[in-house]
């Protein structure tokens, strides 16, 4: 088992250097860089995206040829512009001084914030962490044992009813289910039962500590319900689903003909096997919902998240942020990749990857 999980660290790094490289390459051909969006807002153009349409006027003689936006400006400042953002050497150059800087953990400062990418991160990590956590805890919680329930009662009223409702809620936008979260119980159109914005209330630091618990559980109700309805309607036909592939095999009527009671037979044997198609599904699960599904939640809810980080990153290319986050997250999900092997041959002490290795 060392040698194969000695051989998957040594392929994190061949693959994370491709998502970067990948990356990296698209930003060259990306209009509207970091110099172009503080150009445009000294010209008072607005939007640096105007100037790439064709709507803003043509460029006056002496400024740089480079950027649309510089209607006027000194080609002296421009030039120092770039020399700041590090845009005055070749990409090449650029990219392996970035990977050299991100293998020593440093990634820089956001172009726009004034703040280390690491303290921006950390800054919003209590959102993502609230919202990606919650759910998949919930999501486990919920899914695994109605899965199993539903698969031993096939075809009953049961499993007639509960598939209905999982159909209409994997039907149901997390985006839509959120406003519809809104509108019955934080105040859109009925009741006010939940708080619409933060995780905390503005008297947080004066509450005892039951209080400070229940009012960030008061707080988190409608985001990390609006996260999950997704995520539960997949892990609960999947888990169903696995079951019922496994019950019906050879081994589980072998064992109910030695006389193994029903429990025996579902979580002695079934349980370890079934369960293995549901772990594989934990990374994405979770980077998922941990990284790149809370946007649209987080700007409902009023959340200042990790997602709501990367988009407005990408909007204003603050690279720094970009990269910095990419490479973090990549790493972390190809570790937790790893993890999902390791918690596989814990489950199941058969499975020797090595060996197939």
């Amino acid at each position: 088992m060392g040698a194969y999980i000695l051989r998957r660290l040594l392929l994190v790094i061949p693959t994370l250097l491709g998502i970067m490289i990948l990356n990296f390459a698209l930003t060259q051909f990306v209009p509207g860089g970091p110099i172009e969006q503080i150009i445009a807002e000294m010209e008072g153009g607005g939007d640096v995206f105007e100037g790439i349409s064709g709507g803003g006027s043509e460029i006056v003689a002496g400024a740089s040829d480079d950027y649309i936006g510089a209607r006027g400006l000194p080609a002296d400042f421009i030039a120092e512009l770039e020399k700041e953002f590090g845009f005055d050497k070749p990409p090449l150059e650029r990219f392996l001084n970035m990977m050299w800087n991100y293998i020593r953990f440093d990634f820089g400062e956001s172009y726009f914030r004034s703040i280390s990418v690491v303290d921006l991160i950390l800054e919003k990590m209590p959102v993502s962490i609230t919202l990606g956590l919650w759910s998949t805890l919930i999501a486990y919680m919920i899914s695994i044992p109605l899965g199993i329930k539903k698969a031993l009662r096939d075809g009953s009223k049961f499993d007639t009813w509960t598939s209905g409702a999982i159909i209409v809620g994997y039907a149901i936008p997390g985006f839509l289910f959120a406003i519809l979260l809104i509108v019955l119980f934080a105040g859109g159109s009925f009741w006010r039962v939940f708080p619409l914005r933060g995780l905390t209330s503005d008297n947080w630091a004066e509450l005892s500590m039951i209080g400070k618990v229940l009012d960030y559980l008061w707080h988190i109700t409608l985001p990390v319900l609006a996260s999950t309805i997704s995520a539960f309607a997949t892990l609960t036909l999947l888990t169903k689903n696995s079951f019922l592939d496994e019950i019906k095999k050879q081994y589980v009527m072998t064992a109910k003909a030695k006389g193994l009671t029903e429990n025996r037979v579902l979580y002695g044997h079934v349980f370890r096997n079934a369960m293995l198609i549901v772990i594989s599904g934990f990374p994405a699960l979770f980077i998922g919902v941990f990284f790149g599904g809370s946007l649209i939640i987080e700007t409902l809810f009023s959340l200042d998240g990790l997602g709501r980080l990367g988009f407005e990153a990408a909007v204003a290319r603050d690279y720094p942020v970009v990269f910095g986050t990419l490479f973090a997250f990549s790493l972390m999900g190809l570790v937790i990749g790893i993890i999902t092997d390791l918690t596989y041959v814990f489950i199941d002490p058969r499975i020797d990857f090595e060996r197939r290795g």
